[in-house]
């Protein structure tokens, strides 16, 4: 049993963080460098997820940055340098012009999630990392949070619940949330070595279905694709054979990097988001990441919120010398924030996944004629976030 007496409010004092993932294990460094005491407990028996690629937007490496880890980053990742939106005989409808973006808001890169893990994890103490430990039970006390879990009973002055979309967190602490919705369509992620460097990423968009390339600092390639399905439908013949039935005949590289793919390095996941929550907080319990606000991918932004919710809740809590009232400005900030971008996620899905001829023509002709510099002007609100001072 691991315990802490409940401290000061605004003074660090030992955290639990339940989960390991992207927010889970950022949420831990960032209360590690303000002096918090922190216990990361882990479900599964190892640390990381192997086998697709991330982008992480300007918002997402000043988050990083914050952590002391930008340099890490960038020397594992690669700049995106030219992207945008095809259709499926190649022709673009939309670029973006990643050097203005890069002027206004700074780089946006891509890396490997596992790189990104093992970064993170290098960055906390190895005592701090507990795996194969599964949270069974939540106690809210007050002034103190009581976690008990397949390795004994766990106490702490706050609790951080960042497992996942199936949050036990949340299950237990927020009995009456609504629980995740299906969004209409699935997605499969790979990894491809296509045995020659490969610059151009983006994606392609058809009716109903559309693919996206994202080249990897060190050749290799990130490639997914996203159709509308069924809820828990599979591949007949195996999903590396669903992808090249359905995107096979799509415009190069997509047919090479498909023929240089594995099927046991194919993922494949129903998309789900969360319905927005009345609060994020419960006492000395907080939720981040998808525990939260498990959002839609197509603006690339679940992680990047991931990263945005662990700083910012560890600099609120380093600036208030009120605990309750940093969790409350926590609640505020992000609630509204992660709101309005799971908003805009969910129309972009919709206009990407539309399967109708003429209103997937409407779509294209739409991209065709809308200026870059309006593109980037719509980002500005999601890519503008500034992490809050500490002080």
């Amino acid at each position: 049993m691991s315990g802490g007496a409940a401290r000061p409010g605004g003074v660090p004092g030992r955290a639990i963080v339940a989960g390991a993932g992207i927010g889970g294990l950022a949420a831990a460094v960032a209360l590690a460098r303000h002096g918090w005491r922190v216990e990361v407990l882990e479900r599964a028996a190892g640390f990381g997820e192997a086998g697709s690629g991330l982008s992480v937007w300007p918002n997402g490496v000043r988050a990083l940055e914050a952590l002391g880890l930008g340099e890490r980053v960038h020397a594992r990742a690669l700049v995106e340098t030219r992207a945008g939106i095809r259709d499926v005989s190649g022709r673009w409808l939309s670029r973006t012009d990643t050097e203005e973006l890069g002027r206004r808001h700074g780089p946006l890169v891509v890396i490997h999630r596992a790189d990104l893990f093992d970064i993170l994890r290098a960055a906390l103490p190895e005592a701090a990392l507990r795996t194969g430990t599964r949270v069974d039970a939540v106690t809210d006390h007050g002034s103190h949070v009581e976690v008990r879990h397949s390795a004994g009973v766990s106490r702490a002055d706050l609790l951080v619940g960042a497992d996942g979309i199936r949050s036990t967190v949340r299950s237990a602490l927020w009995p009456q949330a609504p629980s995740p919705r299906y969004a209409g369509y699935t997605a499969w992620r790979t990894i491809v070595d296509p045995g020659r460097p490969l610059r151009v990423g983006g994606e392609t968009w058809g009716r109903g279905e559309r693919i996206g390339v994202a080249p990897l600092a060190d050749g290799r390639v990130y490639l997914f694709g996203v159709a509308n399905a069924p809820e828990g439908q599979r591949g007949p013949d195996g999903e590396l054979a669903e992808m090249r039935r359905r995107f096979g005949g799509w415009h190069d590289p997509v047919p090479e990097l498909l023929a240089a793919a594995t099927e046991d390095a194919v993922m494949r996941h129903d998309i789900y988001e969360l319905p927005p929550l009345n609060s994020f907080v419960r006492g000395r319990c907080v939720l981040l990441g998808d525990a939260a606000h498990a959002m839609t991918p197509n603006l690339g932004q679940g992680a990047n919120q991931a990263l945005e919710d662990a700083v910012t809740l560890a600099a609120l809590l380093a600036a208030d010398p009120d605990a309750d009232c940093a969790l409350a400005r926590y609640d505020r900030e992000r609630r509204a924030r992660t709101r309005m971008i799971a908003r805009r996620s969910r129309r972009i899905g919709a206009m990407a996944q539309c399967a109708r001829t003429p209103a997937c023509l409407a779509r294209d002709r739409l991209l065709r004629l809308t200026p870059s510099s309006a593109m980037l002007a719509a980002l500005a609100p999601v890519l503008g976030w500034r992490p809050p001072s500490p002080e």
